[in-house]
């Protein structure tokens, strides 16, 4: 599965974080942010459905530590979001 070309990356770390950021925009961008810093979570990661959509979960449903969500259109990863609000995380719906 290949990013669309106009991927979008969201990252919501809460009001309070100071890892706040801007959506990244276009498959560069996505591919480096995600290039850096998934090699150190991936193995943390587990296959789920997010709302319905493909994602994976960073922790255990009943503790999440945090979730990404994929959008996928035309066989093609269209958004990445990532929830680490630990008050968001509460109100998702996590299928295995």
């Amino acid at each position: 599965m290949m990013d669309d070309p106009d991927v979008v990356f969201r990252m919501d770390h809460g009001p309070v974080s100071r890892l706040a950021h801007r959506p990244l925009a276009g498959a560069v961008p996505v591919a480096r942010q995600v290039l850096a810093t998934a090699p150190r979570f991936v193995h943390l990661a587990q296959p789920v459905l997010v709302n319905g959509e493909a994602g994976a979960l960073f922790g255990t449903r009943e503790d999440p530590v945090a979730v990404v969500g994929f959008t996928i259109v035309g066989g093609r990863i269209a958004a990445l979001n990532l929830i680490a609000d630990q008050d968001k995380l509460r109100h998702l719906t996590i299928q295995p």
